[in-house]
């Protein structure tokens, strides 16, 4: 009997070991709510660019006299780059210049010279024509000489006329004297355009010319990006932008504004701060992208660590951030009936809860309602609603850590 008794104790002993794991449920990984910091990060890809970048050209053939600028160069507005040969220039400015110069001491006091004569002869004229014609009523003269005296009088209102049309034409502000001011002001035009100065303050990025080329409109000569000032080290910052293509499902949490820290891939060690300036209105449905162009607030502190057109710079936009709130690890989270749930651990049994969401990135959420505090979630996909469960609890501290 006592060997039955035994076997007996063993069973249930087997049973029980058995039995009661099986009633207390399945060991889930864990958590404990606890509020902790939670940054909503897009990171993409792009490429360093200019803001302003001018082209600089000749708006007239002729050959380069004078280089003065080359690739790296910081100039500041007005600074002369470029002089071509003037040739012929200098002397038409000279030659019209002359023709002005004409008409002020020679054209101009001879008209007014010949309007004063003509006015004479034509009161000289007038009298003698009154004299004959009084001597004529009194029969002392012919008919014939009374009309030599009119004729002499009409050809003096005609010179007068003609005298007066010409010392208007040369008077100050006439036609003549702006169409010779307007070639005066042409020839100059002309010349100063063999001097090629900078618009604006800037860096020189390309040269495609040299001294003896022949240069015409239309080449692009130099080309400048425009700077907006210097940082607190002095080192000029060329309004320097990054452009990054964003894929259209990042899209939604982006702002103008928003502060971006930017990493050249050659000092991955060097972070820049930027800020989103402008975001395309349109996708690129090809790409299925969005250019979004961040502006370079400040260049590099270390001149070793310049940014360069073209360069490939990595862009962390920081869309959102919660100093302290709720988050859960995304694998924590699943989807039903177009809800998000939870499974809460509460005195060894599970239970569905429905949460709302926040913020979320990659790996994390934000949980704006449905848990508390303290509350323990457990990560499973086979569970029932008010399922026994075991957490482990050595795995919910490893987390919180």
């Amino acid at each position: 009997m006592r060997i039955i008794y035994s076997v007996v104790i063993v069973a249930v002993c087997a049973a029980l070991l058995v039995g009661i794991p099986k009633w207390l449920g399945p060991v889930l990984p864990a958590l404990t709510i606890k509020p902790m910091p939670l940054e909503l990060r897009i990171v993409a890809s792009g490429e360093v660019r200019y803001q302003s970048l001018a082209r600089i050209g000749s708006e007239i053939t002729g050959t380069v006299k004078d280089r003065y600028v080359r690739e790296g160069d910081q100039v500041n507005k007005g600074d002369l780059l470029i002089e071509l040969n003037p040739e012929g220039l200098p002397s038409r400015l000279a030659q019209q210049q002359t023709l002005l110069q004409q008409l002020y001491i020679i054209s101009r006091p001879q008209a007014q010279a010949a309007l004063v004569e003509a006015n004479h002869n034509l009161r000289q004229a007038s009298r003698e024509a009154r004299r004959r014609d009084a001597l004529a009523q009194k029969n002392l003269l012919s008919t014939e000489q009374v009309e030599q005296a009119q004729r002499t009088e009409l050809n003096a209102k005609t010179s007068l006329t003609y005298a007066q049309l010409t010392a208007d034409s040369l008077a100050a502000n006439s036609t003549e004297e702006q169409l010779l001011q307007q070639r005066v002001n042409s020839a100059k035009a002309d010349l100063a355009k063999t001097l090629i100065y900078a618009p604006f303050a800037g860096r020189i990025q390309t040269r495609n010319v040299e001294p003896g080329d022949l240069v015409q409109p239309g080449k692009v000569l130099l080309e400048i990006a425009r700077s907006d000032g210097q940082n607190r080290e002095g080192i000029a910052n060329d309004g320097l932008e990054v452009v990054i293509a964003l894929d259209e499902k990042n899209f939604a949490p982006l702002r103008l504004g928003q502060p971006v820290q930017l990493i050249a891939d050659a000092w991955p060690e060097v972070s820049v701060a930027g800020i989103v300036s402008f975001i395309a209105p349109a996708v690129d449905s090809g790409r299925g992208t969005i250019d979004v162009h961040i502006k370079v607030l400040a260049a590099p502190s270390n001149k070793q660590h310049i940014f360069l057109q073209g360069m490939t710079i990595s862009a962390n936009i920081i869309a959102a951030e919660r100093e302290q709130t709720i988050v859960l690890p995304n694998d924590y989270l699943y989807s039903s009936s177009g809800k998000t749930h939870v499974f809460r651990w509460t005195n060894g049994a599970v239970n569905e809860a429905e949460v709302v969401l926040g913020l979320r990135n990659t790996t994390h959420s934000e949980i704006v309602s449905g848990l508390a505090e303290g509350d323990v979630v457990v990560q499973s996909d086979n569970l029932i609603n008010g399922q026994r469960a075991r957490v482990d609890f050595e795995q919910v501290k490893h987390v919180i850590r």
